[in-house]
């Protein structure tokens, strides 16, 4: 049996870059002043001359970086596919950090420590949504299982990659979906 993987679908073609799902996961997660675990990323590109916006976290990926690099053992991978951190464990070395292409571990210096989007995982297990899709008016953030998401909307990668200069998916693979905006 296959094992089940959610992830995220980002609609960069409607997002008006309002921060509404950015707010809503610190308001939910009561992280630290100057700790975002969504972020949402203002893009600029020349030819053509556009301006766009991609909301960000923790992409769960099938190659966690962040989870290869710890030296503290801290990230582990749920059965449903969620990259979680056992902040406890946490010792701040920030090796996370450099390793995530996404840059979705934070470090927060009155603390010490790292933390990271976690999906909202107690939020799934009592059957709600993320926080941050919950709370998105424009509804570009959809989450689910990703193979779902996949067969309604394909990522051009070399294209986003390009023009949006997102990382390389290859070194993580992100469970994510990307429409990007017109053209």
């Amino acid at each position: 049996m296959a094992m089940k993987q959610y992830g995220f679908l980002i609609d960069m073609q409607n997002c008006y870059g309002c921060k509404t799902c950015s707010m809503a996961c610190k308001s939910e997660n009561m992280t630290p002043m100057g700790v975002l675990w969504r972020r949402v990323r203002e893009r600029h590109t020349d030819e053509p001359n556009t301006q766009a916006f991609i909301s960000m976290s923790c992409n769960h990926c099938d190659d966690p970086q962040c989870m290869k690099v710890c030296p503290a053992g801290t990230y582990s991978k749920r059965a449903d596919g969620i990259v979680v951190q056992d902040h406890d464990r946490c010792i701040g070395c920030r090796m996370c950090i450099m390793a995530c292409p996404w840059s979705a571990p934070v470090y927060d210096p009155a603390e010490g420590k790292t933390s990271k989007c976690n999906l909202c995982a107690e939020r799934l297990d009592e059957g709600l949504q993320p926080r941050c899709v919950e709370s998105c008016p424009a509804g570009v953030l959809r989450f689910g299982e990703i193979a779902e998401l996949r067969k309604e909307h394909t990522t051009q990668w070399t294209v986003l990659e390009k023009r949006y200069n997102l990382p390389d998916h290859t070194i993580s693979q992100p469970n994510i979906v990307i429409i990007p905006p017109r053209d």
